[in-house]
């Protein structure tokens, strides 16, 4: 990765099934004309060791021929009581073919093999908190495992008739394949048995599951620059097309422990019973469900420049899905197809050179996966969001800051069936997320960088279906204030230049467990910090994440049992890399 990029507010007229509010886009390293070789190797506590290599440079005399070469593997002790440790195998090349002056062509391949601990688990919540252990401490088997095998290949075509024309062409294929193999803990209402036990007291159930999918994509758009008068315009037309097939299978043991089993499994008092599996699980896994997507777009966008402080922007997009999905393979699959429009509107007003006032407007289509009790699909997820905003270039450039006020709604959005046993899902009816957010990066003095942000975020239901997650109730794991600084200072001159410290803090309120709002996860506070060198064609750092070693739960998924994931604890990595 050369870049990772925070695309905020609407999203690109360019991708359809995507979430209101923006989007994260990785841009991966393209290869070089002049020979490129970078060798780093990493190492930390928790038994992290990492070596990578990333090569570069022509592979033809004329330099039409490029390549670009990343490959690594790590392997490191995970952060909870797992015996299973992290592993990963990474490889990517590149290959970049000028073609001639108007023409390139790039094709790319990824592939990672990684192995860890299948922490489905994390840490249940006890009334309306966190159990009170330490986050170390797993309620599944020390020996849980999950792989996952991941293959990307695509190419990237253009083709410029002119400065002000050109024609962009791309396909990607992408196929995930995770197995895992895990004890799930839970209370017995998740296992459909009427049986209550003391606080902080589950029952566990042996699953092995592989849910397999593979998507292939393809885009074809033009972009042209033209004035009609003295309005300058930058038109982006196109069409993209994917398919998605998913596959899962899996076995799910009826050995309950507790019931036909060893004893519960106590939290508090934890005791890992070695036993075997059943039988079942050496043989072939069984298809459980299966199912594919179609998406196809079309889509147009005029960026206009009205006067030389004053851009407009107009775009529609219209999609249509088909979904075709075998929850139960002994019963015909069941059908959904979805159309929908999707308009797009943005202004920006420079009243002064460095300062630019915007406004936008965007409606997003999702279409949904989750399914009711008896089979049926639910209605696609749509949104609207509104945004107003200022953005502010200081110090002659050197320093930018955005004021942004914003204002999400969603429908239809899939949450669990209160009256039924998962998979059955029903439609929320709508949230909204509104609130404010503050961004300033760049540069104070020579040497001396800063990046802050904080946000506000008021997310609640806005409009249920149900008793159990009544209007009102906030959105799980959103928190009101959310804030975070980095800053870095590289001495200048002298014998030391080159030297660089980094200390940074993040802090995220209270958040709640689950949509019901019935239970709390704890406000945190984290410092992390940074000593470098950078020397020639040399480069030494030692990072440290979590530095007091704060005890807090990073992410929920919203159940009150499992995947309350507890974060990394303290954390130190040395790197040295070395250019030629």
């Amino acid at each position: 990765i050369e870049r990772i990029e925070e695309l905020k507010g609407p999203a690109s007229i360019l991708f359809g099934s995507v979430q209101p509010g923006g989007s994260i886009n990785l841009v991966t390293e393209q290869p070089l004309s002049e020979p490129s070789y970078e060798i780093d190797v990493r190492g930390g506590n928790r038994n992290l060791y990492e070596g990578s290599i990333d090569l570069s440079g022509p592979l033809s005399e004329d330099g039409k021929l490029l390549y670009r070469l990343n490959a690594l593997y790590r392997t490191e002790d995970y952060h909870r009581d797992f015996d299973t440790p992290v592993e990963c195998f990474f490889i990517a090349p590149v290959i970049s073919w000028a073609i001639d002056e108007h023409t390139d062509l790039n094709f790319s391949v990824e592939y990672d093999d990684s192995r860890r601990p299948a922490d489905f688990g994390g840490v249940p919540a006890i009334g309306d908190r966190i159990a009170d252990v330490p986050f170390t401490r797993i309620t599944g088997d020390p020996g849980d495992e999950a792989t996952n095998e991941t293959l990307r290949i695509g190419y990237d075509f253009e083709h410029r008739f002119s400065d002000n024309w050109k024609v962009r062409n791309t396909f990607s294929y992408h196929r995930f394949d995770p197995i895992f193999t895990s004890n799930i803990a839970a209370t017995p209402g998740v296992f459909g048995i009427p049986l209550e036990l003391p606080p902080g007291q589950f029952l566990r159930s042996y699953i092995k599951v592989r849910q397999l999918s593979q998507t292939t994509a393809l885009q074809t758009n033009v972009v042209g620059e033209f004035s009609t008068g003295s309005i300058e315009h930058t038109l982006l037309a196109g069409v993209d097309l994917s398919w998605r097939r998913f596959e899962q299978s899996g076995l799910n043991s009826t050995v309950v422990e507790g019931l036909t089993g060893p004893p519960v499994f106590d939290i508090f008092i934890p005791v890992y019973v070695v036993v075997a599996p059943p039988a079942s699980f050496n043989g072939p896994l069984t298809p459980s469900n299966d199912g594919y997507e179609e998406l196809y777009g079309i889509y147009v966008q005029d960026q206009i420049q009205l006067a030389k402080n004053l851009h407009l922007l107009a775009g529609l997009r219209y999609d249509i899905s088909a979904d075709e999905s075998s929850p139960n393979l002994a019963n015909p699959p069941i059908f959904r197809r979805d159309t929908a429009f999707s308009p797009r509107l943005g202004m920006v007003y420079q009243p002064i050179e460095p300062l630019s006032l915007y406004a936008s407007y965007s409606r997003s289509f999702v279409p949904n996966g989750g399914t009711t009790v008896t089979g049926e699909f639910l209605e696609p997820e749509r949104g609207v969001q509104f945004e107003i905003g200022a953005r502010a270039e200081l110090f002659e450039g050197r320093m930018v800051t955005n004021l942004a006020l914003f204002d999400i709604t969603k429908q239809n959005v899939a949450t669990s069936d209160p009256n039924n046993l998962p998979p059955a899902q029903i439609a929320i009816g709508e949230q909204r997320s509104r609130g404010i957010e503050l961004d300033v990066i760049g540069e104070i003095l020579p040497g001396w960088d800063i990046v802050a942000n904080y946000a506000y975020t008021d997310a609640t239901i806005t409009e249920s279906n149900d008793t159990v997650n009544p209007e009102g109730n906030r959105l799980f794991g959103v928190p009101e204030h959310n804030t975070n600084l980095w800053t870095t200072y590289e001495i200048q001159e002298g014998d030391l230049a080159g030297l660089g410290f980094g200390l940074g803090v993040n802090y995220v309120s209270v958040r709640f467990g689950d949509i019901a709002n019935s239970d709390v996860l704890e406000d945190y506070f984290l410092t992390n910090a940074a000593i470098f060198y950078e020397r020639n064609d040399w480069n030494f750092a030692l990072n440290i994440r979590n530095l007091f070693d704060v005890d807090f739960i990073d992410s929920s998924e919203g159940t009150r049992d499992i995947e309350n994931r507890p974060g990394e604890g303290f954390t130190i990595i040395g790197s040295v890399s070395v250019s030629f």
